[in-house]
């Protein structure tokens, strides 16, 4: 279990463009080779190279657990057909709707999700039977976009630190697991924004110091290489 830093394409916001779930890791094709590598020994992870809808922001778009992926309407058929090349047993749905954030959109672990309070009751039920468990609608310092203002793993949550104490009493509740609050590349509050995890590591923006890392560590339950 370790905390590696990291940029993609220049950025620290490593967030935007990938994520990770116990099973797998999604980013763009042109993510080099090294890169790669050390995201599949600090996650432990088979990593997937794809664009959605011929987008490198696939972080942003993408929402998933180890059940199932959340993806917008105009994915392509053969982005698609990359990620159930490669696990053959993933749900997929592709939401028909005119929102395609859905990494923003949508926190969620293997036990449960928090998605934005504006989807709707159908949509909502796709990304649950999608995921495979329980979706409840919630936001995180009074804001929508839960996925962008946390990170969830099956181990805990890191949280925007203005997340009110209901707030973080729902996301405990929903995802059962320990939440704590914090930042990523020196004080951004977009915690989802910088940061990818699961319950074997954690990939950070190059640009976050040392006491976010100590932070991250405690909340996600791993520890600095």
């Amino acid at each position: 279990m370790a905390i590696s830093l990291l940029g993609l394409f220049g950025s620290a916001s490593i967030g935007v463009y990938a994520l990770t779930t116990e099973r797998m890791a999604l980013v763009p094709p042109q993510v080099s080779e090294y890169k790669v590598k050390r995201l599949e020994e600090c996650l432990r992870v088979k990593v997937i190279k794809t664009t959605v809808g011929e987008s490198v922001l696939v972080g942003s778009l993408t929402s998933a657990n180890s059940n199932g992926v959340v993806l917008p309407h105009y994915v392509r058929d053969e982005e698609i057909h990359v990620i159930k090349s490669a696990l053959p047993d993933i749900n997929v749905a592709v939401m028909e709707t005119k929102r395609t954030a859905y990494g923003n959109m949508v926190l969620a672990n293997d036990k449960g999700a928090i998605a934005d309070p504006r989807v709707n009751d159908k949509d909502l039920a796709n990304v649950s039977d999608a995921l495979g468990v329980e979706v409840v609608l919630g936001e995180i310092a009074d804001l929508p976009y839960v996925g962008s203002l946390a990170m969830a793993t099956n181990k805990g949550v890191l949280v925007h630190p203005l997340a009110k104490e209901e707030e973080l009493q729902r996301l405990k509740d929903v995802l059962k697991v320990p939440v704590d609050v914090g930042t990523i590349n020196c004080g951004i509050p977009y915690v989802g924004t910088g940061l990818i995890a699961n319950s074997h590591g954690a990939v950070v923006g190059f640009a976050t110091t040392g006491p976010e890392l100590f932070i991250i560590g405690q909340a996600l339950d791993v520890v600095k290489d």
